[in-house]
């Protein structure tokens, strides 16, 4: 695929980034416009491997090897090289609904399976994708496209990120009448108020759902299931119902002085920002939450990245990420061999940010909390930290505070980024749906049934949190189960 020599004439080149200190003055997306023959010089450098791992959607060590819905990815980098974006564009859809999402948001475990990888910086996979799909947009490529005929059956999906999407997009083309119910006063889930706009503007968002409204989904947004609905009703009223209701309870901290003023979970401080930038167009218009403060950030992951980069937009005095795992090393270690996804150390666009601000990443490793300190108000003015080390137990790693290592830092806003331990209860009681271990709806991967006929699970809901890709995944496999159950066979992939 590309050209035979082009990974040896061309280096690696992504899009890049626009400045740190240019992009901070904005809430507008970090990476600069694409440039058609650079693009084409990009998708010469992916090799004619004969086996390539790119597109293999493998779990090693217990992470994504190598794209989840598995992407026709040397097809389209050739295509591009050949400068036919329309036939990549074509490729790309085969297996991705929403490309303009994970083109920008995905961490690309096709990247750290790259067989050029190996020996060279991988092909700019990510970069390519995104360009076959703005262009797309672009020259008018990308159109409604209904069914030609409906099946008289009637699918409710409850959830409109990118699980539901993807799920009410595949239902959809098979000709089913599909409504999608959403909580939130927009759709798109945590493509909306999950993710800062500076990692996904939300027009592009709106501009695939009003894709999907023209070629006959139906939404329905401010409606939470269980509460304003009852589940039940659903059943009844449907043929089949498909919950990707997402793992959305936030892991918490208990510790001393937890509900003092300034303690938030990230996801309240990113939904807020989100909902008064899309509601005042400005967001200098309203006051900001770490504005002028001693920002902390605990929790290491992509959320508290975005944490990191909203706080520096908002104008704070310093910001601090705490991370409880160890740094991780410059290059591959040898228990982390390709086409596992590469565990080594790298800035994302926050701590860049933070960086050229504040003279270095904003990250400690090894570090955990130990209390949150109040003042006499009940506002939260610092934390007490402590250096953390990794011992093993009856087979098990678990966290020791190193002694003597107790300090406090400066803080009047903390925002928890832990993760998140499963989905909300309110639709599983109310259904008596069976839960796994983890208190995810418990459903068998490729069959997506619940222990209620007709009631099929998929997402975040059911794999527990996970990303971006894998969510497109499950929606359009519970789609083609869904359509199984409904029509006694399908023809969706």
């Amino acid at each position: 695929m590309g050209k035979p020599t082009g990974f040896l004439e061309h280096t690696r080149s992504p899009i890049p980034d626009r400045a740190p200190l240019d992009r901070i003055k904005d809430w507008n997306e970090i990476h600069e416009d694409f440039q058609e023959q650079k693009l084409k010089q990009q998708g010469a450098r992916c090799m004619d491997c004969g086996t390539p791992y790119c597109h293999t959607g493998m779990t090693l060590s217990n992470m994504a090897s190598g794209c989840p819905i598995n992407n026709l990815i040397p097809e389209w980098n050739d295509l591009v090289y050949q400068d036919k974006w329309r036939d990549a564009l074509d490729r790309l859809h085969k297996t991705n609904n929403f490309p303009e999402f994970t083109g920008r948001v995905c961490p690309a475990p096709c990247e750290g399976s790259c067989v050029l990888g190996v020996i060279e910086p991988p092909v700019t996979i990510k970069s390519i994708e995104c360009s076959i799909i703005d262009k797309g947009f672009q020259e008018g490529w990308v159109s409604p496209n209904p069914p030609k005929a409906r099946s008289g059956k009637k699918v409710a999906v409850v959830g409109s990120g990118p699980a539901g999407l993807a799920a009410a997009d595949q239902l959809n083309k098979a000709g089913h009448s599909v409504t999608v119910y959403e909580r939130a006063d927009r759709i798109g889930g945590l493509l909306v108020y999950g993710i800062p706009n500076m990692k996904l503007d939300k027009k592009f968002v709106q501009r695939r759902v009003d894709l999907l409204t023209e070629e006959g989904i139906e939404f329905v947004v401010s409606t939470e299931i269980g509460k304003d609905l009852p589940a039940k009703k659903l059943v009844d009223d449907f043929d089949s119902v498909v919950l990707c209701c997402g793992a959305t309870k936030p892991r918490d901290l208990p510790v001393e002085g937890r509900e003092l003023n300034g303690v938030h979970f990230a996801m309240e401080f990113l939904t807020k920002n989100t909902q008064g930038l899309l509601e005042l167009k400005d967001i200098t218009a309203f006051e900001t939450a770490a504005k002028g403060k001693d920002a902390v950030i605990i929790g290491g992951g992509d959320t508290g990245t975005d944490c990191v980069g909203t706080s520096i937009r908002h104008g704070c005095k310093s910001v601090t990420q705490l991370e409880i795992m160890p740094r991780p090393p410059e290059e591959r270690a040898a228990d982390n061999p390709w086409p596992e996804w590469p565990k080594v150390y790298k800035m994302d666009y926050g701590q860049e940010e933070a960086k050229e601000i504040f003279g270095s990443d904003p990250r400690h490793y090894l570090t955990a909390t130990k209390k949150f300190i109040g003042d006499a108000d009940g506002n939260l003015k610092s934390l007490l930290i402590h250096e953390i080390e990794w011992k093993q137990e009856n087979g098990r790693f678990t966290p020791a505070e190193v002694p003597g290592s107790e300090r406090e830092i400066p803080a009047q806003v903390a925002f928890l980024a832990m993760g998140f331990l499963g989905p909300e209860d309110a639709i599983a009681d109310e259904l008596s749906l069976d839960r796994d271990s983890r208190s995810n709806i418990q459903s068998e991967y490729g069959k997506f049934t619940t222990n209620l006929e007709g009631v099929f699970s998929a997402g975040d809901m059911r794999r527990g949190q996970s990303l971006v890709v894998w969510a497109i995944n499950e929606g359009r496999a519970v789609a083609r189960e869904c359509d199984r159950f409904l029509m006694g066979e399908t023809s969706l992939p």
